[in-house]
């Protein structure tokens, strides 16, 4: 069963250094769906440590729960996020939200 349109929660506004959980879930799709974020249209990594930009070191994305998680924003983690759930039969994906640091 195709995915339907993940709810995903996107904070508003972070105040620089503090955390922020992002949430996008979705439970119509069989099989159980992954998940992966995008920030103004670019794919975040889901593994950090093959990223060698240093900007986006301050995250974890786990793609079976949906969750990103930023452990202490800066201004450079401020955009437009948007998730997209993934599964054998097809693909869904939420509407872009503003977050602002």
């Amino acid at each position: 069963v195709k995915p339907m349109t993940p709810r995903c929660t996107v904070p508003k506004a972070v105040p620089v250094g503090k955390s922020a959980s992002l949430h996008c879930h979705e439970n119509e799709g069989f099989p159980k769906s992954t998940y992966s974020w995008y920030r103004n249209s670019e794919p975040l990594s889901p593994d950090t440590k093959a990223n060698a930009k240093p900007h986006n070191s301050s995250y974890t994305l786990n793609p079976s729960t949906g969750t990103l998680v930023f452990h202490a924003v800066h201004k450079g983690d401020t955009g437009r996020y948007s998730c997209i759930a993934t599964n054998d039969a097809g693909f869904a994906k939420c509407e872009e939200q503003e977050m602002e640091v």
